[in-house]
């Protein structure tokens, strides 16, 4: 058995309703100023203002910071920092998808740190500790909640990683009722970003490990079997506590064994064209999977039963086919997009698009089988 290191956050709680108890967690923690890291489509829907009045009602003083966007820019979480520092916080609640929490988690480490950010980018960089953190997602996908990863984007298009344990939260709350509101296609994309994560943590080239591996099982477990209720009938409370679990054990695998050519491919897509990421994962997946099957063939055969209730093939290359036909079937289920032209992307753009994902050689080194520059612009030429 190979070695290896697993982190994840300090406590999980995952109960229906419990997102209403922020005021006691936030107690354990001794927070008594509290930032709550949001963005204005939260505010918008109504969610966040019971949570804010049942903390104030215990006694903590609360800055409500709704400004955060899709792929946050560099601005805005030295913005976010500003904000924290004046109102002189001592901790702070992510409450969203994955980039309000992980502006929550650079807010926690910034509003105490005299390193600056452009210093924490990259792996293990980060010196120090930071507030108190408790992040409760409400999208079933990004499993951003138990990562100790933050993705910025940096400069005009390009995304870049702070990763480093310090950005774990001491509690995640998983509260399905949170997710109910979420919209099919909302639910279909973050279902498929957290299948991603799950699959490529088991495939990963680099610091796969048994418990990664149990927990990428579970998780894929748990989505196939519930994603299509999640997206068509949405106040399914059962199918949607499922999916926030499945995502979660989906982020602690990838959080301890790192995803690969999809995200790497995906990057550029959010980057550009403000593609959800969920669904710049969905866009290339198949043709991903079919890339690396010379490589990766006996691993989506050892898949395939976690997708499909069981379903088992002759041998490792049925094993493979019939894995990534599942997947690409799933996504046809669950109604999203299959192609990039669908989504106004030019084809002359594709050239553009392979050099981009050439820059995230973080995530390209974990993939099952090497990716040149000609073979991204040829998935994208699949996808197109």
């Amino acid at each position: 058995m190979n070695p290896f290191e697993f982190i994840t956050a300090n406590k999980v709680i995952c109960e229906v309703g419990a997102a209403h108890k922020l005021a006691a967690f936030c107690q354990e923690l001794e927070i008594t100023r509290l930032m709550l890291v949001t963005d204005n489509g939260i505010v918008q829907t109504g969610m966040a203002e019971p949570l804010v009045a049942a903390i104030e009602k215990a006694g903590i003083s609360v800055f409500l910071y709704s400004d955060v966007q899709a792929d946050p820019p560099e601005a805005l979480v030295l913005a976010s920092v500003e904000a924290a520092k004046a109102e002189n916080i001592d901790g702070v609640v992510g409450l969203g998808g994955g980039s309000s929490m992980d502006v929550a988690k650079l807010i926690a480490v910034l509003a105490t740190s005299e390193q600056p950010l452009s210093e924490m980018y990259g792996i293990g960089n980060i010196r120090g500790g930071r507030l108190p953190l408790i992040q409760v997602p409400t999208t079933a996908g990004t499993g951003s909640e138990v990562t100790p990863t933050s993705i910025i984007t940096t400069g005009a298009t390009t995304k870049t990683g702070v990763i480093s344990k310090q950005l774990l939260p001491d509690i995640a709350i998983l509260d399905a009722a949170l997710t109910v509101g979420l919209p099919p296609h909302v639910t279909a994309a973050t279902g498929i970003d957290a299948m991603v994560h799950a699959i490529e943590a088991f495939t990963t080239r680099h610091k796969k490990n048994a418990y990664s591996d149990m927990l990428a099982r579970e998780a894929l477990v748990l989505m196939s079997a519930n994603i299509r209720d999640a997206v068509h009938n949405g106040s399914n409370l059962e199918a949607r506590s499922a999916m926030l679990l499945g995502a979660m054990m989906a982020g602690q695998a990838f959080a301890n064994a790192p995803v690969a050519a999809v995200h790497a491919l995906a990057y550029p897509l959010g980057g550009h064209y403000h593609i959800p990421h969920g669904l710049s994962n969905s866009l290339v997946l198949p043709h991903v999977l079919r890339f690396n099957a010379s490589a990766a063939s006996s691993l989506y055969a050892e898949l395939l039963p976690f997708v499909s209730r069981g379903e088992t093939a002759a041998d490792a290359g049925a094993g493979c086919d019939a894995f990534i036909a599942v997947m690409d079937r799933l996504i046809d289920d669950v109604e999203l997009p299959k192609t990039l032209k669908e989504m106004n992307i030019s084809e002359v753009d594709l050239p553009m698009l392979a050099d981009d994902a050439m820059l995230q050689q973080r995530l390209l080194i974990n993939n099952p089988r090497d990716v040149s520059r000609d073979d991204a612009l040829a998935i994208y030429r699949a996808a197109y």
